[in-house]
């Protein structure tokens, strides 16, 4: 009987420790990001950071650690979960954190709960109730606010960072929905090895293409000369690539996606802190506001929408 206990309580706590971690991870990893793209161009870092993750998984399953079996799964059901994530949210985050702010890309990259919400509304027929769509303004609010502190609102390189991220947070958003139905047939390690080597091909085919086209292919390696550039790709590629995403997908498993993005909200925080730390990321009360607001509009926008899926539940078990 204590055995059981203690196993029920594992199975819930452990995915939501995995999510807490995941969100520190992805939190660190806009600063190696930005710093990365001093050296090189957004597609390259993409290549070469998927490029390791691969390296990493192909290593693992073969010493046996992890175990991947595609046989019969059907496994090109997974190719365009891949297109959202990693494709198209790694190019709008690369983009975004190249025009924009380690902690700025953090706040945007917040608002993944609220989309996830209104997509859902969309596409799953989840009512948004009137707080749920206060909340969602109060987000939207927040990232005026925020980019209102950049000056004029014109589009410069900064306002299209903040697009570009925009459509990290839609494709983020699409990819949690998608990988929850396949969640059911294939497992968090197969999920991650068909991601990583989806991420490989796309962008290593956009990198060396923009390579030749500029006459630097026989360079396209040399930013790995440097430490920093080597950490920082083995960073991403091999903590926040493989190792993140086996916990995330683990734990979009096991929980509710609800319950998974709320976690992630750990994810600007970590990356404002840093960016301001680390990077001298200009930071002042009215960013501070603005986080605010999207950290108080995600967790409104979560909150009240479980409140009234329980209500729902509720009532139809009344019925």
């Amino acid at each position: 009987m204590i055995d059981k206990m203690d196993y029920s309580k594992n199975t819930k706590i452990l995915p939501i420790i995995a999510g807490i971690v995941t969100a520190i991870i992805w939190g660190i990893s806009f600063i190696f990001t930005k710093d990365v793209l001093n050296h090189t161009f957004p597609s390259q870092v993409m290549g070469l950071r998927f490029a390791s993750a691969v390296i990493t998984l192909t290593i693992l399953k073969a010493l046996g650690v992890i175990r991947i079996d595609l046989k019969g799964k059907g496994w090109k059901a997974l190719i365009p979960l891949s297109l959202f994530q990693p494709g198209l949210y790694f190019m709008g985050e690369t983009w975004g954190v190249k025009w924009t702010t380690a902690s700025e890309a953090g706040m945007i990259i917040a608002l993944v709960p609220v989309v996830s919400t209104v997509m859902a509304g969309f596409f799953l027929k989840e009512r948004v109730n009137f707080l749920q769509f206060i909340c969602i303004l109060i987000s939207i609010v927040g990232v005026f606010v925020i980019v209102s502190t950049q000056g004029e609102l014109k589009f410069g390189e900064h306002l299209w960072g903040i697009v570009a991220l925009f459509i990290a947070v839609i494709a983020q958003s699409a990819y949690s929905i998608l990988s929850k139905k396949q969640s059911h047939k294939f497992t968090s390690v197969e999920i991650t090895y068909i991601m990583m080597w989806s991420g490989m091909i796309i962008f290593n085919t956009l990198g060396i293409s923009q390579s030749i086209s500029t006459g630097t292919l026989d360079i396209y390696l040399s930013p790995l000369k440097l430490p920093s550039v080597t950490i920082g790709i083995l960073y991403l590629g091999v903590i926040s690539s493989v190792f993140a995403f086996l916990m995330f997908n683990y734990a979009l498993a096991h929980l509710r996606i609800s319950q998974t993005t709320t976690m992630l909200n750990l994810v600007p925080l970590v990356a404002v802190f840093g960016g301001v730390v680390i990077q001298n990321d200009p930071f002042g009360w009215l960013q501070a506001v603005g986080i605010v607001l999207i950290l108080v509009g995600v967790w409104g926008t979560t909150i009240f929408g479980e409140r009234q899926k329980k209500l729902t539940n509720d009532n139809n078990l009344k019925i």
